[in-house]
């Protein structure tokens, strides 16, 4: 299933500057395209579209410990809510941690890098507002924060 995600602002790197008029085409769990709504609409007729208010960019890698709560799940789950779709090995090798990290596919990484979204790459996404507080996560394709 695709789905475009479309915000008020795009950006491609988290030091890019935002773009106006830009929304990216998910695919299963990539990214297919980055082009404006209207030609990723007329592409694909009968698309979902999720429109966000706020800056759409790729999802954050968490480069400390995770943060703390009752139960591993619980733990992954508070990265999603500040827009995080990766972490760090050496901080998930509780194997109770890791497991619920990669039962909700975040990306477990031997080092940092750069937060990018490339076609063709895996579709990690987040929106944030002006104050950087996170409305909505996409980890590999899929809708798993959304902030009312």
């Amino acid at each position: 299933m695709r789905t475009v995600h479309a915000a008020d602002l795009l950006r491609l790197t988290l030091d890019d500057e935002p773009r106006a008029g830009l929304a990216v085409l998910v695919s299963g769990d990539r990214v297919e395209a980055v082009a404006s709504p209207g030609e990723l609409t007329d592409a694909y007729p009968g698309v979902r579209v999720r429109r966000w208010a706020g800056t759409l960019g790729p999802a954050l890698v968490h480069d400390g410990p995770l943060p703390e709560a009752p139960t591993p799940r619980e733990r992954v789950h508070a990265l999603f809510r500040l827009g995080v779709a990766a972490v760090l090995d050496a901080h998930v090798a509780d194997p109770a941690l890791r497991a619920a990290a990669v039962r909700n596919e975040v990306a477990v990484l031997p080092g940092a890098r750069p937060a990018t979204l490339v076609v063709g790459g895996r579709a990690d996404l987040a929106v944030f507002d002006a104050d950087g507080s996170c409305r909505a996560t996409v980890v590999a394709g899929r809708l798993v924060h959304r902030r009312a």
